[in-house]
């Protein structure tokens, strides 16, 4: 079974940076296309940015300029570098693959507080 741990999150006031990181067991992250996603509360899911088995990659316009989602194939682990931070990013954030064949169940993802 795939198992997705995310961690990295926390508080941080806007403007600030942070890195998640997504350790990923039972696959391996480099066959497939990887994405982060977050939800606020009261908000549906989003897709925010996502890795193709290459190195391309697709940001929301939201995060764009931002964020850098990358991967390391060595440790199996899914990255994402959150940089000027926003309050309006404060979500918990998954990690999953950016298609149709999302792995079940989700990890617990992490919680990204940003305060103004």
């Amino acid at each position: 079974q795939v198992q997705l741990v995310e961690s990295g999150g926390g508080l941080v006031q806007a403007g600030g940076s942070l890195r998640l990181s997504c350790a990923a067991s039972g696959t391996s992250l480099n066959r497939q296309t990887m994405g982060w996603y977050r939800q606020a509360p009261g908000k549906q899911r989003e897709l925010v940015a996502s890795i193709s088995t290459g190195t391309s990659t697709y940001y929301v316009d939201a995060v764009q300029g931002r964020f850098t989602i990358s991967r390391d194939n060595a440790k199996n682990t899914l990255f994402l570098q959150m940089n000027s931070l926003k309050p309006e990013d404060t979500a918990v954030y998954y990690c999953n693959r950016a298609d149709a064949y999302r792995f079940t169940p989700w990890g617990q993802g992490t919680q990204v507080t940003v305060s103004s």
